[in-house]
């Protein structure tokens, strides 16, 4: 019996960053857009959304909360449904996301604070005034971007149909 071939791990692997995030950011072309969330069920809203983001700059970093950070926002008691490791691979194989990062805490302000992003996106749900790191990224002379939603579409909605 031969033996079977060895694959490759998929390249979009490397786009997962879980140290040193501003090192890798520092790599990318600018200008350089940040965005976040738990993207637990990726669905059709999150892709349209996350090309419309990568579009306003030359890079887009997605920072991901952890599990813990998801659970603390009172989702569910069973979200996320898909645990940190599988939310970052499916966002890191997708063509308009640079890098993945994940956080802990419950808003993304130390991470933007540490990538210094030129241009800050959220999905149209999120007011200007409202979004985490809008103040500092405005502040340093960066854009903020609430980008309307092209699709209604939502996780919970997605789970409630699933599971009814």
């Amino acid at each position: 019996m031969s033996k079977p071939p060895a694959y490759p791990s998929p390249a979009f692997e490397h786009k997962i960053v879980l140290g040193k995030a501003s090192e890798a950011a520092a790599r990318l072309p600018r200008p350089l857009v940040f965005t976040n969330g738990c993207f637990d069920i990726l669905h059709r809203g999150h892709v349209t959304y996350l090309a419309q983001a990568r579009a306003l700059g030359a890079s887009l970093v997605v920072g991901v909360n952890s599990d813990e950070s998801v659970r603390r926002q009172n989702k569910a008691p069973d979200r996320p449904v898909n645990p940190l490791a599988d939310r970052m691979a499916v966002l890191a194989a997708l063509e308009s996301v640079s890098l993945v990062i994940p956080f802990d805490e419950d808003t993304p302000l130390e991470l933007i604070l540490a990538l210094r992003p030129d241009v800050l996106a959220k999905g149209g749900d999120w007011p200007v005034e409202s979004i985490v790191g809008a103040q500092e990224v405005s502040g340093w002379g960066g854009q903020v971007h609430s980008i309307p939603f092209a699709f209604q579409r939502s996780t919970t909605a997605l789970i409630d149909k699933i599971r009814s």
